[in-house]
């Protein structure tokens, strides 16, 4: 079920004001190494309902979920708090009983990958927008190829569900982890919201 049939000037006000909220969780600053040689950087790979995923976080902040052990350069492969916090978080929504995440998130990119990260925050549990509707509700309606691009850059999807956008026929189109597991979390969120 499309969130957006027609976006009139309405919609696109309730999701700045999503922005407006969204904002306060991400700090658009990927941590640096420390001084002293050391790296703030660490990750842990966990198995999933859908496969492998490995979590990166920096100063209790999640800076990138990707699909299979795939641990990033110069981080320190350690279990955290705060990545069993994220992997807690990631296993509810699995199960069902999540569908809002509550983490903070330090990301890393320009001011239009940005804009579109945050506009895929504010797609519902069990919806979906076209990536021509993401496009209208930042305002750059004819960006439809490079919210895409941001899309597909998109470095903590699942939380930041990149897997709600969809193409303007109805199709999956395409997926980091593969349109298996994109087809996977939105057969599962429409059963879920189906049955809330």
């Amino acid at each position: 079920m499309n969130l957006i049939d027609g976006i009139a000037s309405y919609d696109v006000y309730l999701i700045y004001v999503k922005y407006v909220k969204i904002q306060r969780y991400i700090d658009f600053k990927r941590c640096k190494n420390t001084g002293n040689g050391g790296n703030m950087e660490h990750s842990f790979t966990y198995e999933t309902k859908i496969g492998k995923i490995t979590i990166t976080e920096c100063d209790s902040q999640l800076i990138s979920i990707d699909f299979g052990e795939s641990n990033p350069k110069d981080s320190n492969i350690m279990e955290t708090p705060f990545i069993k916090e994220v992997q807690k978080e990631l296993e509810e929504y699995f199960n069902g009983t999540r569908k809002t995440f509550q983490l903070p998130l330090a990301l890393k990119g320009t001011p239009f990958q940005q804009e579109v990260w945050k506009a895929l925050m504010t797609i519902p549990y069990g919806e979906t927008m076209t990536y021509k509707q993401i496009a209208e509700a930042i305002g750059n309606p004819k960006a439809c190829r490079a919210v895409g691009m941001a899309n597909n850059r998109n470095p903590i999807p699942i939380i930041i569900p990149c897997h709600r956008v969809i193409g303007s026929n109805g199709a999956l189109v395409g997926y980091g982890g593969g349109l298996h597991i994109k087809e996977m979390l939105l057969e599962m969120e429409d059963n879920k919201h189906a049955n809330a």
